[in-house]
């Protein structure tokens, strides 16, 4: 196996360098998945200081030819490249607090009937009916690949871009647009109006279109920051800069989400990641973060049958977790199931309950990139006209379907759009408990699907690790009116081993407690809680074994720099039955 198909490998592949620098014990201000080595060289890092990077601060380093190449001012910190020697210097200072590898991150979604999942979330009665709200003037900040600013479903009724602010952070390549095709989509799938599937055909014939491919708040406004490349791979440093520019662009473009449909493995505490911290300052200053859970629920390397396998940040107890759900190709609720990939909870090393939603994911129909990395490997993804049109053309227009939690947190952010656009002075706490209390919790306990590629079947559970609090419903949240009071940092699970009885706790001031409207049963369902106690008895979970150690992420994952891979690729071809 090559070290790019493995995600724990290609860290330690990214961060070989300073692994090798000698530092003897672990030092303490230094990342637990950084190991000592012999070598030299340099490596990227990310610092993290006390206080802000003051003047002083970097007068001081100056002096030691360390100078910041991004500063991170939303986690007090900055984005370095160091030698070893200069690494010693970093970790002598008395104002540094942590230094991490610049770690990659990927994209959450991969290659895979077009399916209903707008339907099914908002509980419209067919495809050319509409809700009340539709994002207007909402901004929404898509952190990925990129968005074609271009394409007709990113245009207003003027034909002017809904694409308001673009900048790419990805430092290797400064070009424009999605060249990786992973942004186009999920930007579709938040807020693609359908323009290329209800108007005329670029041929001028005019043909009558049987299924509108539209998202879920189809007038937002759209801000394009681009950090990941043609392969779908990006890195801490990038993300964070993207999420500072967000907050900083808030008031300017009345920025009320960020959707990260990326992730990594979680390496460190999320009190201690940098990816957590700049999540968490967005949430504080006022932005919904959106994060898809990660597509490893297949997982079983470490005999876990695919729990504690959420991504980071998607293991911040701030933001909202999302995992994704087959839909069956019906707009149908009662067909819903737990897609077997999405990743389950609770999260490593913090044990937090996640995820905290679960929404259609699995081959999902949205904005196909021209010329996209992803379009030109699986051309057989792309939607013949004839699928959505009476026109007799068979060939690939302007959609794509892709599967993955990346689809589903777009869901979930398109509907975040339309709850923040009717009540504008609603929290980002108080949007996720909305959320959360009126999804729809009416799952089997568990189902057998069958990959038809490979002929394995999966069973899973529909406890609380593997949907949350449910299935998004954007119609029960827009005809909801109760308003929380406190936070919604979601709770973490504790294990007392001598009984192997988990409960969750819950931290001072949060919303949810003991009361009628935010009863930890209201949110999460009496009859999801736990499930059939699968991950009661496995005690892998729990222990010192994984705290950090990369065992859990074996070779069987789909997170690779090349990603989709090969696994990904076979679900999202032939689907999910």
């Amino acid at each position: 196996m090559s070290l790019r198909q493995n995600p724990y490998l290609t860290l330690c592949a990214a961060a070989a360098v300073l692994c090798s620098v000698s530092l003897g014990a672990q030092h303490p201000k230094l990342a637990n998945d950084f190991s000592p080595n012999d070598g030299g060289g340099t490596v990227d890092v990310i610092v993290q200081f006390k206080q802000p990077l003051s003047e002083n601060i970097a007068h001081r380093l100056h002096r030691h030819s360390i100078a910041a190449r991004r500063h991170l001012d939303s986690i007090r910190g900055g984005a370095f490249q160091v030698t070893p020697g200069q690494l010693q210097v970093l970790l002598a200072d008395p104002d540094v607090a942590l230094v991490s590898p610049n770690r990659e991150v990927h994209s959450s979604g991969f290659t895979g009937p077009l399916d209903y999942g707008w339907l099914s979330v908002t509980g419209l009665p067919s495809k050319d009916a509409s809700l009340a709200y539709e994002g207007s003037g909402v901004g929404v900040a898509v952190i990925d690949s990129g968005i074609d600013s271009n394409h007709a479903d990113f245009q207003d009724s003027t034909g002017r871009s809904r694409v308001v602010y673009r900048e790419n952070f990805v430092l290797a390549n400064d070009t424009t647009g999605d060249a990786y095709g992973h942004g186009d989509h999920v930007a579709g799938i938040i807020g693609g109006d359908g323009d290329r599937s209800s108007g005329a055909h670029p041929n001028g014939s005019s043909y009558q279109f049987t299924y509108r491919i539209r998202g879920i708040a189809p007038k937002v406004n759209f801000l394009d920051l681009r950090v990941l490349d043609r392969n779908g791979t990006g890195t801490d440093s990038q993300v964070i800069a993207a999420i500072q520019r967000a907050i900083q662009l808030k008031a300017r473009y009345n920025v009320r989400v960020i959707n990260l449909s990326l992730g990594r493995p979680v390496t460190v505490s999320y009190q201690n990641d940098p990816l957590c911290q700049a999540v968490q300052a967005a949430w504080q200053a006022g932005i919904v973060v959106v994060v898809a859970a990660g597509n490893d629920g297949r997982n079983n390397s470490a005999q876990t049958q695919g729990y504690a396998t959420i991504a980071t940040p998607g293991n911040s107890p701030y933001v909202i977790t999302v995992g994704a759900l087959n839909t069956k190709g019906t707009s149908s609720r009662a067909a819903e199931v737990i897609a077997t990939y999405s990743s389950k909870g609770p999260s490593l090393i913090d044990h937090v309950a996640k995820p905290d939603l679960v929404a259609p994911g699995n081959r999902i129909a949205a904005v196909r990139a021209q010329g996209g990395q992803l379009t030109n490997t699986y051309p057989s993804n792309g939607i013949p006209i004839s699928a959505y049109s009476t026109a007799p053309f068979s060939q690939v227009w302007d959609y794509f379907q892709l599967s993955g939690t990346s689809m589903a947190a777009a869901m979930v952010s398109g509907a975040v759009a339309l709850v923040v656009e009717q009540n504008p002075n609603l929290t980002p706490d108080q949007v996720k408990a909305r959320l959360m209390k009126t999804a729809s919790k009416s799952f089997p306990q568990s189902t057998t699907t069958t990959d038809p590629a490979t002929g394995q079947s999966y069973t899973s559970t529909h406890d609380l690790f593997t949907v949350g609090a449910g299935s998004l419903d954007v119609g029960a949240a827009l005809a909801n009116s109760d308003v929380a009071t406190g936070t919604a940092l979601s709770p973490v699970a504790l294990r007392d081993s001598s009984n192997n009885q988990v409960t969750l706790v819950f931290p001072s001031g949060v919303i949810w407690g003991s009361g009628v409207i935010w009863g930890s049963g209201v949110i999460w369902g009496s009859g999801v809680i736990w499930g059939s106690n699968v991950v009661n008895g496995n005690g892998v979970i729990w222990g010192s074994t994984l705290q950090g150690s990369g065992v859990i992420w074996g070779s069987g994952v789909i997170w690779g720099s090349t990603t989709p891979a090969a696994e990904a690729v076979s679900i999202a071809v032939n689907g999910e039955n």
